[in-house]
């Protein structure tokens, strides 16, 4: 199959994420079947949906790993041209959900199977593809987990996220939490009678929007925009009419931390500010939403140098938005960003990618594919 054919396949699903995957992921382990190559599925303690992971290639030696999520974020929202789950093509532009975030790199990666198969590699290639990665990577870690009863530790690496096929070496830390506060219901010209849930609900978005401002002043890192770790409040739900008092109140927080920092110590503070509530009546529920660790690869690391051999580009310093990449890294093989697509045009209606894009994700597979027969 080409890739086009093949990422008409993948687009086709609806592999929303937090939903069941069985359907993408049989499919892709089909695939690979019929060229003789044996996937592992390894299911998530949700039940519904599971990670996938191929050898191509000698299991016992050292090799690198193409690695990439199936699951899309929803296109429920309005300004889609077309069904957002049918690809569409116009002129060098590929349109559908997940065609740059990032089912393009897995079309390409496919496509890549039938001659990879057909090759004598001394060093393996491996497919790692994860679910619920838009929901903070909820499904790499248990994959990870897995690797070293799945093949020899890993020399590097790839996250085919949307990079524009220049390769990245690092990105920011991420966690997430949601708060929730439950008082008591009342009419609200009795106060005194009930527990204003919003009212309580404010000292901890105090506490937030203290910590941001604090976080600004460092410490720094210059290679990301903004250079400081960041906090803020995500969402916010609460109360049912004015003339009742609030006996709910729901907050999502997120922070972002830069290298050296763990993300979810950011999120502290608002935590100890949460469990003082209850002193005063109020019920409380803390939960982690998503947590995964910054990315930071040096410039003189040899994926680094691999990367900027096998693309031609240098690669770049830092990005944004956050990926699998670190929580590889923790595990102590190295990670680099590389893949198709375009960032910005990810998460919007009339996603997008382009013909060339896939292309030059073609050519840096095959030279990797070179540099594994040497």
């Amino acid at each position: 199959m080409q890739t086009i054919e093949i990422l008409e396949r993948l687009v086709g699903f609806p592999s929303v994420v937090g939903t069941p995957n069985g359907g993408i992921v049989g499919w892709i382990r089909q695939y690979l079947q019929n060229y003789g190559i044996a996937a592992t599925e390894l299911p998530g303690p949700e039940g519904d949906r599971s990670n996938l992971f191929a050898t191509i290639g000698p299991r016992e030696t050292p090799g690198y790993i193409l690695s990439g999520h199936v699951d899309v974020v929803p296109a429920a929202e309005g300004g889609w041209s077309s069904d957002p789950f049918r690809l569409r093509a116009e002129t060098d532009r590929l349109y559908g959900r997940g065609t740059t975030d990032m089912k393009g790199f897995l079309a390409v990666v496919l496509a890549a199977v039938p001659a990879l198969a057909a090759i004598r590699l001394r060093r393996p290639i491996h497919l790692a593809f994860s679910y619920d990665e838009e929901a903070g990577c909820r499904g790499v870690p248990h994959m990870i987990a897995r690797l070293p009863e799945l093949c020899a530790h890993p020399l590097g690496a790839i996250i085919g996220e949307p990079s524009g096929m220049r390769a990245v070496r690092a990105h920011k830390g991420k966690a997430a939490a949601r708060l929730t506060v439950r008082g008591r219901s009342g009419h609200s010209s009795r106060p005194d009678r009930g527990l204003n849930a919003i009212h309580a609900m404010t000292e901890v978005l105090a506490c937030a929007s203290a910590e941001a401002e604090r976080l600004t002043q460092g410490p720094f890192e210059h290679v990301f925009e903004p250079s400081y770790s960041s906090l803020q409040v995500g969402t916010l739900k609460g109360g049912q009419a004015v003339n009742i008092i609030p006996d709910s109140c729901e907050a999502e927080f997120e922070a972002r931390a830069i290298s050296g920092i763990d993300p979810a110590t950011l999120l502290e503070p608002l935590r100890v500010a949460a469990e003082a509530l209850p002193q005063r009546g109020f019920q409380v529920e803390w939960r982690e939403l998503s947590a995964y660790p910054a990315l930071s690869l040096a410039a003189d690391a040899p994926l680094t140098r691999l990367l900027g051999e096998l693309t031609g580009i240098e690669p770049l310093a830092a990005v944004s938005y956050g990926t699998e990449a670190g929580l590889f890294q923790r595990a102590g093989i190295e990670a680099i960003i590389c893949g198709p697509g375009d960032i910005a045009r990810a998460h919007r209606p009339d996603e997008f990618i382009l013909a060339s894009e896939i292309q030059a994700c073609q050519s840096m597979i095959e030279a990797l594919a070179r540099r594994c027969t040497v």
